[in-house]
């Protein structure tokens, strides 16, 4: 399965040429690329899906939707976080 997982933009910066953010998932650091919410900034939360942030939410809806992903037990598997 391959969802869109919500995370915090922590750091945003170019490389190669695109708009990039460090992205925290709960504790998981993964980088994505920026253009398709190019106004996105530091502090906010978006959905990442396969390294590219294609929307923002608020907060309130990302810490929903992390703990929904949670006791779904996909959380782990969709960032690639699993025990081996």
């Amino acid at each position: 399965m391959c969802l869109g997982v919500p995370g915090k933009i922590v750091d945003v910066y170019e490389k190669n040429g695109l708009k990039m953010a460090k992205v925290d998932f709960g504790g998981v650091f993964r980088e994505a690329c920026l253009s398709y919410v190019s106004e996105a900034t530091a502090g906010e939360y978006c959905i990442i899906h396969v390294g590219f942030a294609i929307s923002l939410l608020s907060e309130k809806d990302a810490m929903e939707t992390l703990e929904l992903l949670k006791e779904m037990g996909t959380f782990e598997e969709e960032l690639g976080t699993e025990a081996p």
